[in-house]
C-alpha cells in the first residue's frame, strides 16, 4: 500500500519549496546555530554547495549545449537581458537607497539582478504557453554556465562597497566550490551521468536539500550577528513593490524587445520567460561564497523574486496557451512546410522534421 504524499492544494498559488524555504528561515530564527554548532552548519554549508555545482555539471550533456550554439542569436538575447538589462535596472535602483530600501536590501537586490536564468521553471512556463521548449532548454543551461563566471565578475564590478564583490579569499572559494566542481561533474560525466539519469527524482531532494542547508546555515549567521532588527515591516513592502516593477520591466522588455527583433512567437515566448527570471537554486550558493556572514539579508530580495516570478509567469504562460489555443491551425503547403505558429523550425529535431516531410511526399 502507497503512503500517501501531501501536496498544496492546486488553487493555492505558492510553491511548495518555497513554504520550506520560510519554514528553514523560521526555524534558524528560533534555533540558529551557534559555536561548535556553527562551524559544522558552515562546514556543511560548503560542502553542499560544491556537490550542487558538481551535479549541475554532471548533468549537462555537452554535446546538446554545443548543439545549441545554433540559436546563437536568440541566446544572445537572453543573455543581454540577464546579464546586461537586469544589472542596468539595479544600478539605476541605487537612487531608492537609503529612502525606500536600506542598503542591506538594496545589496540583495542588486545582487538577484546579477544571478543567471533559471532552466526548469522556463522550459515548463515556455512548454505550458507552446514556445519553443528546445530554445528554452539551451537558454536557461547556456544562462546557468555563463552565470558561473559572469555573475561573480559582476559582483565584483557593481557590489563594491554594497557588502559584495570580490577579495583574493571570494576568487579561491569561487574557484574551489563553484568553478572546479562544474568541471569535475563534466569530466566525471560519462562515468557517473547514467546513474545521475537513473536515481534522478532522488537526486533532486539532494539537491534541494543542500538550498535548504545552505539557507539554513546563512541565516543563521544573520540571526547570531542580529541583521535581521534592520529590517522592518514596511521596508519589506517596499521591497516587494520595487520587485514587482522590476519584474514588469523586464517581461515588457523581454516580450516587446524579441518580438521588434524580429523572432517568431515560439521563440519570444521563450526569451520572454529564460530572460526575464532568476533562478534561486543557482543564486542561493553564490551569494553565501560572496556575502559569506551577510548572506542572510542579500537572499531575501532573490527569495522573494522567485516566488513573484512563479506567481506571475503561470498566469502568464496559460494567457499564451489560451491565446495559441484560439488562433487557426496553419496553412500546410503541398511539401509539408508552413508558417511558424507556435514554435520555432529551430526547436524542432532534424530527424523529425525529415520524416515529417518523407510523409508529406507520400
Amino acid at each position: 500500500m502507497r503512503r500517501p504524499v501531501f501536496r498544496l492544494p492546486a488553487w493555492l498559488p505558492v510553491d511548495g519549496y518555497i513554504l520550506t524555504l520560510l519554514g528553514t528561515v523560521g526555524l534558524a530564527a528560533l534555533v540558529p546555530a551557534r559555536g561548535a554548532a556553527a562551524t559544522v552548519a558552515d562546514g556543511a554549508s560548503t560542502g553542499a554547495v560544491a556537490l550542487l555545482f558538481f551535479l549541475y555539471g554532471a548533468r549537462l550533456s555537452t554535446r546538446e549545449a554545443m548543439d545549441g550554439l545554433r540559436h546563437w542569436r536568440l541566446h544572445l538575447t537572453t543573455l543581454a537581458c540577464t546579464f546586461v538589462v537586469f544589472p542596468a535596472l539595479g544600478v539605476a535602483a541605487r537612487f531608492l537607497v537609503p529612502f525606500v530600501l536600506p542598503p542591506a536590501l538594496y545589496t540583495g537586490l542588486l545582487f538577484l539582478c546579477l544571478v543567471p536564468s533559471t532552466v526548469q521553471s522556463s522550459i515548463a512556463f515556455t512548454s505550458i504557453a507552446r514556445g519553443n521548449v528546445a530554445a528554452a532548454i539551451c537558454a536557461g543551461s547556456f544562462s546557468s554556465i555563463v552565470g558561473i563566471v559572469v555573475t561573480p565578475l559582476l559582483a565584483g564590478l557593481v557590489l563594491h562597497g554594497d557588502g559584495g564583490g570580490f577579495s583574493a579569499h571570494s576568487l579561491v572559494s569561487i574557484v574551489c566550490q563553484l568553478l572546479l566542481p562544474f568541471v569535475a561533474g563534466q569530466v566525471l560525466r560519462r562515468w557517473v551521468g547514467t546513474f545521475l539519469t537513473r536515481h534522478k527524482k532522488v537526486l533532486g531532494y539532494v539537491d534541494r536539500g543542500s538550498i535548504l542547508l545552505v539557507v539554513y546555515a546563512a541565516f543563521s549567521v544573520g540571526m547570531v550577528q542580529g541583521i535581521w532588527h534592520q529590517v522592518s515591516p514596511l521596508r519589506l513592502l517596499c521591497l516587494l513593490g520595487v520587485e514587482a516593477v522590476l519584474l514588469a520591466a523586464m517581461l515588457t522588455v523581454t516580450s516587446y524587445g524579441s518580438k521588434k527583433l524580429g523572432f517568431p512567437r515560439g521563440d519570444r515566448i521563450a526569451i520572454t520567460f529564460a530572460g526575464s527570471k532568476k533562478s534561486l537554486a543557482a543564486g542561493l550558493p553564490m551569494a553565501s561564497v560572496l556575502f559569506g556572514a551577510q548572506a542572510g539579508l542579500a537572499v531575501l530580495p532573490l527569495m522573494l523574486f522567485h516566488q513573484m516570478q512563479l506567481m506571475v509567469c503561470a498566469v502568464l504562460a496559460k494567457r499564451y496557451a489560451a491565446r495559441a489555443a484560439a488562433e487557426p491551425p496553419p496553412a500546410v503547403g503541398p511539401d509539408g512546410s508552413g508558417p511558424d505558429r507556435g514554435g520555432s523550425a529551430v526547436g524542432v529535431d532534424p530527424v523529425q522534421r525529415e520524416s515529417e516531410h518523407q510523409r508529406a511526399g507520400r
